[in-house]
C-alpha cells in the first residue's frame, strides 16, 4: 500500500491509536477477568496477557477465556447459576457421615435418593455383556452418552444393539462428546444416525468461532435403561478395554450397575446435556418412572462442570476429606488436584488420617505422567501413601472415606476434571459397599513412591516434570 494516499493526520495518529486501541481492549479484559475470574492464577495469567500481547491477548481471552457454555446452559434449563442452595434450617442427619450429607446437601442443592450397586463390574469383559443384554431387554427408553464410542468390533455391537432397540420402538437416545467420539470422523455417530437412531454430538463444531469449547468436554459415561437401572463409572465404549482379548494397548476400568430411585438424578443429568444439544427435553414417565425402593442406602448424583459458579465436585471432595477421622483411599488415573484438595490431604495425614493414593504405574498420557512426578512430593512429605497400579493401564476412579463413604463415577483428580469438563459422579453412605470398594482400591497398590525415588530422579528430569506441571489446567 502507497503511504502517501493515506491521509496524512492517520498515518501521524497510526501509533496512538493503535495505543488507545490496546488500552482499551486490554482495558476490557482486566476488569472482565477480575469480575469473573474466580480462580486467582488464571485471572493474573489472563490480565497479563492482554496487556503484554497487544491485540493478541485480547483476541485469545475473547476466544478461550470467557465460559460461554454458562450462559447457554441457564438458559436451557431455566434455573440460576447453578451454586450451592440457599441455607436453611440445619437439620444434621444422624450417623457418622451426617454433617458431610447436609454439607454435599447444601452444595449441590439436592437431597439424597435411596440407591444400590448391584454388581461391580471388571473391566469391559464383565461390563459390556451386562449392558448389550440390557439394552437387549430394554422395553421403554435407553439413554446413552459417553466420552469415547469406539467404531471396532465392541463399538459394532453397540450400534446393532441400539438400532435393533429403537426399531422395535425403544425410545432410544445417544449423546457422545463432540471431541472424544471423534472431532473430523465420528464413524460410530454416523452410523447410527444412518440407522436412523437419534444422536447428538456435544459441543461439536467446526466453526473457527466455536473451537475454543473444544477445551470443555462431555465426560460422563451413563447407560439408562427404562428409567430403572443405570450403569454408571469410568468405561468408555471401546474394545482396549477387554482385556480378555489382549488389545494392544489394554485398559482396566470398573463400572457399576445402579438401581433405586437415585437412578432419576442420573436421567436429570442426561436431560440436560440432551436438551443442551439438540433443544429436546425428555420428559414425562417414559424416562422418569416410578421407582420402588427396595434395599438401598443413602446416595447422591453429583454433576458437575464450567456451567457452575461454584466447582460442586471440588467442594464435595473438600467435605469429604475434611470429614475424615481413619482412612481416605482414592484410584485415580490422573491425580493432578489444585492446592487446596493437596493442603486438605497434607492436613488430613498430619491428623492422624490413613491416606491412600493409588495411581499407575505407567501412565497413557505422558505429560500427564511426568506432571503428576512433580506434583506428589508434598503428600509423601506429610505422610500420605502414594501407590502405582501394575500393568495394564488402570484407568479407574474411586474414593472411600473411613469405610462409610463412597465416591464412584467419571471424575479424575485433576483440573481438567474438577474445572472444564462435565462430569457426573455418585456418592453412596453404604458401610458394606464403602467397604468392598476399599478392599479394592487396596488390591490395585503395586509399589510405594518413595521421597528417595521422587529425589534421585535427574536433575534435567526434575526440570522436565516441572515444567510439564504447568501445563495442568490443560492435561
Amino acid at each position: 500500500m502507497d503511504l502517501a494516499a493515506l491521509p496524512t493526520s492517520l498515518v501521524d495518529h497510526g501509533p496512538l491509536l493503535l495505543s488507545v486501541g490496546h488500552v482499551a481492549t486490554a482495558g476490557v479484559v482486566t476488569i472482565h477477568a477480575l469480575m469473573r475470574k474466580r480462580d486467582v492464577p488464571a485471572a493474573i495469567g489472563w490480565i497479563g496477557l492482554a496487556w503484554l500481547s497487544p491485540m493478541f491477548g485480547p483476541l485469545l481471552y475473547l476466544g478461550f477465556g470467557i465460559n460461554r457454555v454458562k450462559r447457554r446452559a441457564r438458559r436451557l434449563r431455566g434455573t440460576d447459576d447453578g451454586g450451592p442452595a440457599a441455607p436453611e434450617t440445619v437439620v444434621i442427619p444422624a450417623g457418622p457421615t451426617g454433617s458431610l450429607q447436609l454439607a454435599v446437601r447444601q452444595i449441590t442443592g439436592s437431597d439424597t435418593q435411596p440407591g444400590s450397586v448391584s454388581a461391580v463390574l471388571d473391566c469391559g469383559d464383565e461390563a459390556y455383556p451386562k449392558m448389550l443384554a440390557a439394552i437387549e431387554a430394554a422395553t421403554t427408553s435407553i439413554a446413552l452418552s459417553t466420552f469415547i464410542f469406539r467404531n471396532d468390533e465392541l463399538g459394532q455391537r453397540f450400534i446393532a444393539a441400539l438400532t435393533r432397540a429403537h426399531r422395535r420402538g425403544v425410545a432410544v437416545r445417544v449423546l457422545i462428546d463432540g471431541f472424544g467420539g471423534g472431532f473430523l470422523f465420528s464413524r460410530a455417530y454416523h452410523a447410527l444416525r444412518r440407522n436412523g437412531v437419534p444422536a447428538a454430538r456435544y459441543l461439536h463444531s467446526l466453526l473457527p468461532w466455536k473451537m475454543p469449547l473444544l477445551d470443555l468436554r462431555l465426560h460422563k459415561k451413563i447407560l439408562l435403561l427404562d428409567g430403572h437401572s443405570a450403569f454408571i463409572g469410568g468405561l468408555n465404549i471401546g474394545a482396549e478395554n477387554m482385556l480378555a482379548t489382549r488389545p494392544a494397548d489394554p485398559v482396566r476400568d470398573v463400572h457399576f450397575l445402579v438401581e433405586g430411585p437415585v437412578v432419576l438424578q442420573v436421567m436429570s443429568s442426561f436431560q440436560d446435556d440432551w436438551a443442551f444439544s439438540t433443544g429436546e427435553i425428555l420428559e414425562g414417565p417414559l424416562w422418569f418412572p416410578p421407582i420402588e425402593t427396595r434395599r438401598s442406602a443413602p446416595a447422591r448424583t453429583i454433576s458437575s462442570g464450567p456451567d457452575q459458579s461454584v466447582d460442586q465436585l471440588l467442594m464435595v471432595l473438600l467435605s469429604a476429606i475434611n470429614s475424615a477421622s481413619s482412612s481416605l483411599r482414592i484410584a485415580t488415573p490422573y491425580f493432578l488436584p489444585d492446592e487446596q484438595v493437596i493442603t486438605a490431604l497434607q492436613l488430613a495425614a498430619l491428623r492422624g488420617v490413613a491416606v491412600d493414593i493409588v495411581i499407575p504405574a505407567r501412565n497413557n498420557h505422558r505429560l500427564m505422567g511426568w506432571a503428576m512426578q512433580a506434583h506428589i512430593r508434598p503428600l509423601l512429605k506429610a505422610g500420605c501413601r502414594i501407590w502405582r497400579s501394575p500393568r495394564p493401564f488402570d484407568h479407574s476412579k474411586l474414593a472411600t472415606m473411613d469405610d462409610h463413604w463412597c465416591l464412584i463415577g467419571s471424575a479424575n483428580w485433576d483440573a481438567r476434571s474438577l474445572r472444564l469438563n462435565f462430569e457426573i459422579t455418585m456418592e453412596f453412605y453404604d458401610g458394606d459397599l464403602a467397604q468392598r470398594l476399599s478392599r479394592l482400591i487396596d488390591s490395585k497398590r503395586g509399589g510405594a513412591v518413595t521421597l528417595e525415588q521422587i529425589d534421585a530422579r535427574w536433575p534435567i528430569v526434575k526440570i522436565r516434570d516441572a515444567a510439564a506441571r504447568l501445563l495442568m489446567p490443560y492435561l
